[in-house]
């Protein structure tokens, strides 16, 4: 089994989830007492979250090379970002290092071209939203068509993520607006729809919306790490 590298903390609440996903799709994929081999470097996110709102890209990328490259030295086989807006920085975080990356983007296209869709929705940070870093993958690498809210949507989205949830806080109120939104987006063409923020399955967990097929951009990634760490199964141990 190799040894994962998380780089985690963005939020805690989140990497809290990839931990017990990566673990239970171990122990399902192996059986009896396997469990994830891996390291972690979780942020204060505080920290992160005020670079993120300065613009302050450049020093958030070198922290998350910071983070990659004591996970590099702790034995991991290769590094996940358990984080969607961080990836903006990831072609830097693989440049300056000596094992793989697992992009998000890339695993999520895989996913969703497995389940036939083409055109797709996508709710996120601000960040991600407007920036190229993560559609322009999915448009440019996958020839997905990419459809993201207007305006005023995209930043109620992304004031819910962090005044809310990144909190600890799910409003019923919140989860009513974010299926507004993704009936909006069906009804402009979307087939399925992206939650391409570590946060938004808390307060969105339906597998589908109406017609409109959901996509857990972070359980799909955490599902593709476990491939990539143990890509063949044991018997289930039998005490």
């Amino acid at each position: 089994m190799k040894t994962i590298g998380l780089i985690g903390g963005m939020s805690w609440e989140s990497s809290l989830k990839y931990y017990r996903t990566v673990n239970d799709r171990v122990r399902h994929r192996r059986g009896g007492l396997h469990s994830a081999r891996c390291v972690m470097y979780s942020f204060d996110f505080d920290e992160i979250e005020t670079l993120q709102h300065r613009g302050a890209w450049d020093e958030a990328a070198r922290r998350m090379i910071d983070a990659a490259r004591a996970l590099e030295r702790a034995g991991a086989d290769f590094v996940v970002m358990c984080t969607n807006t961080m990836h903006m920085t990831a072609a830097d975080v693989e440049a300056a290092i000596g094992i793989p990356l697992l992009h998000i983007a890339d695993a999520t296209a895989d996913r969703i071209k497995a389940q036939g869709l083409r055109t797709v929705g996508l709710l996120a940070t601000r960040f991600t939203m407007e920036q190229d870093f993560y559609k322009g993958r999915l448009i440019e690498k996958h020839g997905l068509e990419v459809l993201v809210p207007p305006a005023e949507d995209r930043q109620l989205v992304h004031d819910v993520i962090y005044n809310e949830l990144c909190r600890g806080q799910i409003r019923d109120e919140s989860r009513q607006r974010f299926q507004q939104i993704i009936r909006r987006l069906a009804d402009e063409g979307a087939a399925g729809v992206i939650l391409g923020c570590t946060e938004i399955p808390l307060a969105v967990t339906e597998k589908r919306i109406g017609p409109t097929v959901i996509v857990d951009a972070n359980l799909v990634l955490a599902r593709a790490l476990v491939r990539e760490a143990c890509p063949s199964k044991l018997r289930p141990f039998a005490p």
